[in-house]
């Protein structure tokens, strides 16, 4: 019987949950998803001045936007110094690590002297098999792993693939400082030990790590997890990715207007393929998902095609979800309250009866919501400079006239705005594009909109009305 997946996504809090990580939890819990195993979630917060409750806050907030939800509770790594501590002290026990009282000074000069003669090992290893009756009185010595000096240690990564490195150019690294705090490096281990872990998926920048890790898992006699060193995401132009590429925090995606199920999909598709299917539901991602189908190159992040994979989820969700989407969206938009108070559920369904042509036009929430502005514009409406330069004098005797022609639609529908705006057209030789652009500019206050006889039927007779005469010349 093969043991159950266990996979962790252990983010460091001293910031937001960047893209990147976003990408890693995915990744995990997919893998652990489709397997019927668990995703674990591990807040590394061992640097204590760095880690903060607010970038605790927005990890845990960013997953669960991004539907990405762990299994059990969340361990806090500081909360396990002393067990770290106690397998040191097995090690120093078992032989397998060693107390070295080597002064920083004393470091400096090694890895001088190391990189001087082109060495990969930067400490000497003084203290490896000294007597420990040598000891200088009154120096707190740090514990160093007693690593293999000669072979090999070998991670058959399941992206990478084999990965080799020479023990004569690994150091003896240190597991506990001399202050008694342990590294980054044991907590990792002890921890993924404690907690099950059996995959370890990752950012390739921890492949080093990956090696000097299962030293300690060898040292230790544990079994060694699976590992999958994952390549990092580059901007567009293949450089490493920066503010400027997209390398934000999840929540500046969601406040973007992006919604969770399109992010997932975009995500899955950085750096993973399954043939050429790009679209993928939540449950395909968790049946196709596997490690070996990852490439080893860095994936490109295309602000392009997040944005129109986003279009292709809104006008695939139903109207009444990206109608939750905004109000979800609303508290991360810096007028969004303003906006919310002007959602009267009367409001609401005049959004809902836009939305059908709405969703079709726009690629984020946020051109939704902006491009539904209108509905919600108060009297008299503030017209944009386009809008402005359409209503000439011409324009503005013309809707004195339509005014007079849609005063007489008394069953106001699209259809019957519509025939009567397009009886006036012909009675005037005029083309209908001439008549409907200045009634766009009127009713919305800008030169485009859903189909203008739509607008019509979201606003109401009343509305409209007002809204014309404010602008039009009598006719």
């Amino acid at each position: 019987m093969t043991e159950p997946v266990v996979t962790r996504f252990a983010p460091s809090p001293t910031g937001f949950l960047h893209i990147g990580g976003g990408r890693t939890a995915l990744f995990n819990w997919l893998y652990a998803r489709g397997r019927g195993g668990k995703m674990l979630l591990r807040i590394e917060d061992t640097d204590r001045e760095r880690s903060t409750k607010e970038a605790i806050d927005a990890i845990l907030d960013g997953l669960s936007w991004l539907g990405l939800q762990w299994d059990g509770e969340a361990v806090y790594q500081f909360s396990r110094v002393e067990r770290h501590r106690e397998v040191v002290e097995q090690m120093l026990a078992a032989g397998t690590a060693y107390r070295c009282y080597a002064t920083p000074e004393e470091l400096s000069v090694m890895r001088e002297k190391a990189r001087a003669e082109g060495k990969t090992r930067l400490y000497d290893g003084r203290w490896r098999d000294r007597d420990p009756a040598d000891a200088p009185a009154g120096v707190k010595p740090a514990i160093r792993l007693k690593a293999p000096l000669t072979g090999e240690t070998v991670v058959e990564d399941q992206v990478q693939g084999r990965v080799t490195w020479q023990n004569e150019n690994l150091d003896d690294f240190v597991l506990l400082r001399s202050d008694r705090t342990p590294t980054y490096m044991l907590a990792v281990v002890v921890d993924d030990h404690d907690m099950g872990v059996t995959h370890i998926i990752r950012g390739d920048d921890h492949l080093n790590n990956g090696a000097r890790q299962t030293q300690i898992y060898q040292a230790l006699g544990w079994k060694v997890p699976v590992m999958a060193h994952i390549p990092l995401i580059h901007g567009p132009d293949g450089s490493k990715l920066s503010k400027r590429h997209g390398a934000l925090g999840v929540d500046a995606y969601r406040a973007m207007g992006y919604l969770p199920s399109a992010m997932r999909n975009y995500l899955v598709r950085l750096g993973w393929s399954h043939g050429d299917q790009e679209i993928f539901s939540t449950e395909e991602m968790i049946a196709a998902f596997d490690l070996p189908q990852i490439g080893r190159s860095p994936a490109r992040f295309d602000f392009a095609k997040l944005e129109n994979l986003n279009g292709h989820y809104m006008r695939s969700s139903a109207d009444r979800d990206l109608l939750i989407a905004i109000d979800n969206l609303l508290p991360h938009l810096p007028h969004g309250a303003e906006i919310a108070q002007k959602l009267t559920p009367a409001v609401r369904e005049q959004f809902m009866a836009a939305m059908p042509e709405l969703k079709e036009r726009a690629k984020t929430l946020v051109e939704l919501l902006d491009a539904a502005g209108f509905i919600w514009a108060a009297r008299p409406l503030s017209l944009d400079e386009k809008a402005k330069a359409l209503l000439t004098p011409e324009a503005l005797s013309l809707l004195g006239e339509v005014v007079s022609v849609l005063e007489a639609v008394e069953n106001w529908t699209a259809e019957a705005t519509e025939q009567a705006v397009r009886g006036y057209a012909e009675r005037k030789g005029a083309k209908l594009g001439a008549v409907a652009q200045p009634l766009r500019a009127a009713l919305t206050g800008r030169t485009t909109s859903p189909g203008i006889f739509n607008v019509l039927a979201v606003l109401g007779r009343e509305e409209s009305l007002g809204r014309l005469k404010d602008q039009a010349r009598p006719a």
